[in-house]
């Protein structure tokens, strides 16, 4: 009997509840297992234990930022893809610090449409067996 694949499974991360389960409810809906936080350091640590395959996150958020989530969750999960959503113009300057530290993320833009949401995943599984990128922070000093 062929052995089952595991949905992927997928971390939703907005400070704003309704987003977060409004986007995990589309990933559900669509064969994905996804999971809504409205803490990014809740996530952070739930990610320790049960590592996601893809996380999708609002940049801007109080405790801790969007790209600060991404880069970290890297770290513990090299293999994980991230998706970040923004409704500010400002949120290019954190990507930028981000690029220039290594990690390139893909910007959706607020409100996200469903079908824009889906296509953007569907593209980050198709990378997911892809070696990632060697990171400025992993290269030992000489």
């Amino acid at each position: 009997m062929p052995e089952q694949q595991r949905r992927p499974r997928i971390f939703v991360i907005d400070d704003e509840a309704v987003i977060a389960e409004t986007l995990a409810v589309i990933l559900r809906q669509n064969n994905f297992d996804a999971r809504a936080f409205t803490d990014p350091v809740e996530a952070l640590q739930v990610t320790r234990s049960i590592p996601p395959d893809l996380v999708i996150s609002d940049v801007i958020m109080p405790q801790l930022s969007g790209t600060d989530l991404a880069i970290q969750v890297q770290k513990l999960c090299p293999n994980c893809k991230v998706l970040l959503f923004s409704g500010r113009a400002s949120s290019a300057d954190l990507l930028i610090d981000a690029l220039a530290r290594g990690y390139d993320f893909e910007l959706l833009l607020k409100p996200v449409h469903p079908t824009d949401l889906l296509r953007s995943v569907k593209r980050a599984f198709d990378m997911i067996d892809r070696p990632a990128p060697l990171r400025t922070d992993e290269i030992p000093n000489s």
